[in-house]
């Protein structure tokens, strides 16, 4: 049969409505709730501005050439991951397989954490906001002591959200509402996903665009509240000595990786629905600046409301002092305030240094409360949250906050639902008489279920688990193979002809150095340093517990053996199937060498239109 005769026997591949849905769908997927959370953080702690250095260094040699990789060989041989890799090469099989894998395992937690977004936004229209103030007790006779001696956010996100359990081991019960959360939080990407990119296409137009309204209302608002401009001074203030940390170059590297969703086999997925005829290399430059972009005028919003909570907490410091040394030195009300209470305690210090250790004072340093940092769930459901408790109009401002979040979530969740599905469609194992809307809803249901273990008491410590051990070293290690995969298996030289074919020009010299040098190197040497880091220290986690004798401080755990078993396995498990099918195939050719078997080359399938008469090539 000629390829012609194949075409029309076989579905045509989707394709999108337009280039702008196509881009946003890849903005949306690369741009997550990460570069919220995680990329602010990193540039506090590391030295503010002298942190955009190894971060740029890794955008460019790391970041941009495996962003422009992928999305050119998915619209090359327009088939997922699975389907792309095993036309290069059957030895490269598990490579689709572990990305599928990975997909489908960070696709459980991530959809927990948009459960819990939900959960605060239905609870932000409520005035006084419920994590505002400690409840009454049980006998009404004052208030929940677990609250008064931690905080009341504190209390709102540990107890009333997750009631979490005081150790990983034990397991409580499922939370009824977390449960109802995250069966809405899956109806939602179900429903936007239902039709494949047909309605994913007109979902990212909300989604994609809505964030960077809701950013920018913050922007407008943070930078009139007092104390923006310290949280901004001490954000990008360069601190050139942490350069010299090796730490500080690991973390910039892996956060660029991680935040531009590579490996998972989304991107893949995403360009393979393109015409043949695009032009990949600008997307991918565009895809992969406005994803770093995003991630700086996230921190300025961010960072400017974080010192506006630590001006009021240092002033909230300074009024509790002020008031011990009033009522102790029977001073006049109003005679110390907070521009003059330096030197009062300095003169009452020199008269009466005794009666004033006495006193206990807190220590007020603005600079102490700026370095209060927090990332991930502690810097959006407890830091911003007691934040947008001082904001006036603080209920709009928690809605706006909780719905830019679900909104960056849900598009990345598009990713991770398009690299589970696409691979499974084009393999065919999905049976003809069952519609995609009946697949995709199966999916999601079984996602739902294995989820469960995240609404359980402790479910917190188990997502942290997921988060720690699944997203590091098998997307180092899938981005690794990917990148040897195109140059020795598919040869540099043919992909560079496939790229002229579709943008008219071959890749730079930049491009083909990074990725026949310098991007396979890093990403060997950032794998090996993570390695070389976590195996140095048992890994331990912060629990949660009331009876811990330095509450409301958290009670650091080691992991027991099993869990340590069970996060060396979720590090491992998603690859294992790289070697497990080479080394099938590998079995495979040496029992049929004798059959003269072939298979098919990358381009024999439907989707693609050669030139050129197709050749055979033999088995690896």
């Amino acid at each position: 049969m000629d390829t012609t005769s194949k075409a029309s026997s076989t579905p045509e591949r989707p394709k999108w409505d337009n280039k702008v849905q196509y881009l946003l769908t890849c903005v949306g997927f690369a741009v997550g709730l990460g570069n919220v959370w995680r990329f602010p953080y990193l540039c506090q702690i590391y030295g503010g501005g002298a942190f955009l250095i190894p971060y740029l260094i890794a955008l460019v040699f790391e970041g941009l050439p495996l962003l422009y990789l992928e999305l050119a060989i998915g619209q090359s041989l327009r088939k997922g991951s699975i389907g792309v890799w095993h036309s290069i090469s059957p030895l490269l099989g598990g490579l689709g397989v572990a990305s599928m894998i990975l997909s489908f395992l960070v696709g459980l937690f991530y959809n927990t954490i948009l459960a819990w977004v939900l959960w605060y936004f239905f609870h932000s229209f409520e005035d006084p906001l419920p994590w505002s103030q400690c409840p009454i007790n049980d006998d009404n006779t004052g208030y929940v002591e677990e609250c008064v001696i931690s905080t009341p956010v504190n209390y709102y996100w540990y107890r009333q959200t997750l009631n979490i359990s005081p150790d990983l081991e034990e397991s409580g019960s499922l939370q009824w509402w977390l449960v109802l959360c995250l069966a809405s939080a899956w109806s939602i990407v179900y429903i936007c996903f239902i039709r494949g990119i047909e309605t994913i296409g007109k979902a990212v137009y909300v989604t994609a665009t809505f964030p960077y309204l809701v950013l920018t209302i913050f922007l407008v608002r943070a930078l009139t509240l007092p104390g923006a401009t310290d949280g901004l001074r001490y954000l990008f203030t360069p601190d050139w000595t942490l350069l010299t940390n090796p730490q500080v170059w690991l973390d910039a590297a892996t956060q660029i990786f991680f935040s531009l969703s590579l490996a998972f086999g989304g991107l893949i997925a995403f360009s393979s629905y393109n015409p043949k005829k695009n032009d990949c290399e600008r997307d991918a430059v565009f895809v992969g600046c406005i994803n770093s972009a995003t991630s700086l005028y996230a921190s300025i919003p961010i960072f400017a409301i974080l010192g506006f909570k630590a001006t009021s907490n240092f002033n909230a410091c300074i009024a509790g002092n002020i008031l011990d040394l009033t009522n102790a030195f029977d001073i006049a009300e109003k005679n110390i305030t907070t521009e003059n209470y330096e030197n009062w305690l300095m003169f009452l210090n020199s008269s009466d240094p005794d009666k004033v250790s006495g006193l206990n004072l807190k220590p007020c340093v603005l600079q102490n409360f700026l370095g209060q940092s927090a990332s991930g769930t502690g810097l959006a459901f407890i830091v911003f949250t007691e934040a947008v408790i001082e904001m006036p109009g603080s209920q709009v401002w928690a809605v706006l906050f909780f719905v830019m979040l679900f909104s960056l979530g849900l598009s990345s969740m598009f990713g991770n639902l398009e690299g589970v599905l696409t691979p499974l469609l084009d393999l065919h194992m999905v049976p003809k008489w069952m519609p995609k809307e009946i697949f995709t809803g199966l999916i999601c249901v079984l996602s739902f279920l294995v989820a469960l273990i995240f609404t359980l008491g402790s479910g917190n410590y188990w997502l942290e688990i997921f988060n720690s051990y699944v997203g590091s070293v098998p997307l180092l290690v899938i981005a690794f193979f990917e990148i040897i995969g195109v140059v020795c298996f598919y040869g540099m030289n043919r992909f560079c002809d496939d790229i002229e074919f579709m943008t008219g020009r071959r890749p730079n010299l930049y491009w083909r150095v990074c990725w026949m040098g310098i991007s396979p190197v890093m990403l060997l040497v950032v794998l090996v340093a993570y390695v070389a880091v976590q195996v140095q220290t048992h890994p331990m986690y912060p629990a949660w517990n009331p009876q811990y004798e330095k509450f409301p401080e958290t009670e650091v755990k080691p992991y027991s053996d099993w869990v340590f078993a069970i996060c060396v396995l979720l590090s491992s498990v998603p690859v294992l199937s790289i070697p497990l099918v080479a080394v099938y195939r590998l079995i495979r050719r040496q029992t049929r060498s004798q059959t003269g078997s072939s298979y098919q080359n990358p381009y024999s399938n439907p989707a693609f239109t050669p030139d050129e008469p197709i050749q055979t090539f033999k088995a690896l």
